[in-house]
């Protein structure tokens, strides 16, 4: 049988890859002559979410001072999206729509929810009645299963779980209620550079660390590939791998800040703080980039281990493989840090996405759609050759494989909380949904979005609200009184 090239064999031969070989020191794998995958009892899905990773802070689209081998790697062996966005964002509302095909923006009816305390539009639960793309591919006879460490979803008045056979949940993220606080480790607590109460909890959390294995991004895709383990032995599988990294904290091992870095003594930026980014040093704003492409580093030798799997077990050549982000991070970039609403700008909004179809299509090819985290569940139906039960609003990419296209998109519209952004191939316009507080920029001059030309272009400015925002959302905008962001 002809041995065909591995993805290690990609690693060891790029640049990408030997700049990061003495950090993945990943261990010789079976050759690919292996037994056939069993195409005769369908094609399986992997479906990969990265939290708060940036595009630009991958090899694949452009970055050329990260270490991201992994993922530069399954891009050669992708489709990759240059323009895709989240119709709405942050975490959960980006998931509403991944699940369901269904947009959550404009946010219609929102409410807050006993036990959900976190006060952003359209944060809430998937709605009774719309269909889970778990359920479907369940109703079609696929085994589906869920690994993640996303501590948002695991509450189950979120109604996440639907569909799933397997649900499996790593504890201890962020804020989660998993250790007494009081247990933390007060020197690691006052290592951190501010926000006590929330790095009491997490450092509770996470006090059994001892070594890389323990940090929760090799903790996911550890368990993801003992699933896959065992899902390959079974029928068609349905496999959503979600990670919260890069997701802050940013406390990487050290090994991985100092590819970054040079030896620091201070309080650590380990988490931002949403807003104006003035109250760190540029030294500490330093820092927290550091910090942050540590993580992502982490993110993608961690990830490799999990393709390495799939490999081993003949499964690129069955499998769909879609991974995505939610959103991106501001790291003071415009004078920002995180991701509060009225921060629109790329850092935040434009996320990467890359689809490996199983017979190699498009291979290392690239697309300008406008690609959106509300396409996704109509894209794995569409190449499935499956009908949701109802219509779903995003479109099936997958059309792209054998030379088609899908409808065209000629503007594309996203919300976060109270602020709505529009963009089509000249300008980039965000507001607030009652049209005050609007930016807007030329993409031609200016693709960084540096200089607000609102000033002089009004009319630029109420063809894009009315004939994209209003349009898109059916109506006027919601608003709702008394509702935190926070």
């Amino acid at each position: 049988m002809k041995r065909r090239l591995t993805r290690k064999d990609f690693l060891k031969i790029t640049a990408a890859g030997a700049a990061g070989a003495t950090l993945l020191g990943a261990s010789a794998l079976s050759s690919a002559c292996g037994a056939e995958p069993n195409r005769d009892s369908g094609t399986n899905v992997v479906l990969v979410i990265l939290d708060s990773l940036r595009k630009d802070h991958i090899g694949a689209y452009g970055n050329d001072w990260m270490q991201t081998p992994n993922l530069d790697a399954l891009a050669r062996e992708s489709l990759r999206f240059t323009q895709a966005y989240p119709e709405s964002l942050p975490t959960i509302c980006a998931r509403r729509a991944i699940h369901t095909g269904l947009r959550t923006w404009p946010f219609k009816d929102w409410r807050r929810y006993k036990g959900v305390d976190v006060g952003l539009w359209g944060w809430q639960p998937i709605p009774e009645g719309q269909t889970h793309l778990a359920e479907i591919m369940k109703q079609s006879g696929y085994a589906t299963l869920m690994v993640t460490d996303n501590l948002h979803q695991y509450q189950a008045s979120m109604n996440f779980q639907g569909g799933f056979d397997v649900f499996d949940f790593i504890r201890g993220q962020t804020t989660d209620g998993y250790k007494p606080p009081w247990t933390s480790d007060p020197e690691q607590v006052g290592q951190a550079l501010g926000m006590r109460e929330y790095f009491q909890q997490y450092f509770a959390n996470v006090a059994y660390r001892a070594t890389e294995e323990d940090w929760f991004a090799p903790q996911v895709f550890t368990r993801a590939s003992e699933v896959l383990e065992t899902a390959s032995e079974g029928p068609p599988f349905f496999l959503v791998v979600d990670n919260y990294d890069p997701h802050a904290p940013y406390d990487p091992p050290e090994d991985y800040v100092n590819l970054y870095d040079e030896p620091y003594e201070g309080l650590e930026p380990f988490s931002p703080r949403y807003g104006p980014s003035s109250y760190l040093t540029e030294r500490q704003l330093r820092r927290i980039r550091a910090l942050y492409a540590g993580e992502v580093t982490m993110v993608d030798r961690w990830l490799g281990r999990f393709l390495d799997k799939m490999e081993e077990l003949n499964l690129f050549e069955n499998t769909l493989l879609v991974l995505l982000s939610d959103h991106g991070v501001a790291h003071g970039e415009h004078g920002i840090l995180g991701k509060p609403p009225n921060a629109l700008w790329p850092e935040v909004t434009d996320i990467a996405w890359l689809m490996r179809h199983p017979d190699g299509k498009r291979s290392g090819d690239s697309s300008d759609h406008y690609a959106s985290t509300h396409d996704v569940a109509p894209t794995i139906l569409g190449f499935l050759g499956m009908e949701p039960r109802s219509p779903m609003e995003g479109q099936d990419l997958s059309v792209l494989f054998d030379g088609g296209e899908p409808d065209g998109r000629p503007h594309f519209t996203l919300g976060y909380h109270d602020h709505v952004r529009a963009l089509d191939d000249d300008y980039a316009m965000f507001a607030k949904n009652d049209g005050s507080n609007v930016l807007l920029y030329d993409l031609g001059t200016d693709p960084e979005m540096n200089t607000d030309i609102a000033g002089s272009n009004q009319d630029v400015i109420d063809r894009m609200w009315n004939d994209y925002v209003l349009q898109d959302a059916g109506g006027p905008l919601p608003t709702y009184r008394n509702a935190r962001p926070y």
